[in-house]
């Protein structure tokens, strides 16, 4: 028979783990660049503004994580996970979740928009092509 384990402490354990000095780095720079790059990207006209509060929100998030590694603990403990970096997988699926659901519902617009398009463009091409011919016969 397997010797039982305590659940609950084996979780405190992986929780209460001190966290090294290159997490938070790396947090910390990937935080930085990510608003560099978000930043950059508006001044060039690549990211349009009405995206930019999400990326902006995100790396302040990154790097709030980054300098308060506790703030990424107590997430962990609300959602039962046994890990930081399971919080951290979760989140990320959440975000990209988000962001996609963000895009389809403005792909959906744009079809809509584009279907609504073609078909004034086939209406007008109609009356031009009836005036077209009305003038040619007068």
């Amino acid at each position: 028979m397997p010797p039982e384990f305590d659940h609950e402490a084996l979780r405190e354990l992986f929780l209460s783990a001190p966290e090294s000095e290159a997490t938070r780095i790396v947090a910390i720079v990937i935080a930085v660049l990510l608003l560099t790059t978000v930043l950059w990207l508006v001044r060039r006209r690549g990211l349009r503004e009405e995206l930019t509060p999400i990326w902006v929100v995100t790396a302040v998030g990154i790097f709030l994580v980054g300098i308060r590694l506790d703030l990424l603990h107590g997430i962990t403990r609300l959602v039962g996970a046994w890990t930081s970096s399971s919080t951290v997988f979760l989140l990320s699926s959440l975000f990209l979740m988000a962001i996609c659901l963000s895009y389809a519902v403005r792909l959906s617009r744009a079809s809509v928009q584009i279907k609504n398009l073609a078909q004034e463009t086939a209406l007008l091409r109609g009356r031009l092509d009836r005036l077209e011919h009305r003038n040619a016969d007068d």
